[in-house]
């Protein structure tokens, strides 16, 4: 079981994640909706494509654009469509 961990709480959990460059991308149910919230934040990979980021919100505590995923990425990166990986101190662990 792969687990993201911010700030004390559990973010997302699943045996079935896309490994990417050293990042576990979880399937979007795995990740609990209510602590993401949209930012207007995106990032461009030349293999990948455009990434959209997420804030986490954990006990009334932001880290802001801590969680990306490619809604539609280009055809080489098919596999992570729609997952959602994590940075900027979400603790990722097997």
């Amino acid at each position: 079981m792969v687990t993201a961990k911010w700030n004390g709480a559990i973010i997302a959990e699943s045996d079935d994640t896309v490994v990417v460059e050293g990042n576990h991308y979880f399937p979007r149910d795995a990740v609990k909706a209510d602590m993401l919230t949209d930012s207007d934040k995106t990032s461009f990979c030349p293999w990948k494509g455009t990434a959209s980021y997420h804030s986490i919100t954990v006990n009334g505590e932001t880290n802001a654009d801590a969680a990306w995923c490619y809604a539609e990425p280009k055809e080489a990166a098919a596999e992570i469509k729609d997952r959602i990986a994590f940075w900027n101190g979400v603790e990722v662990s097997a």
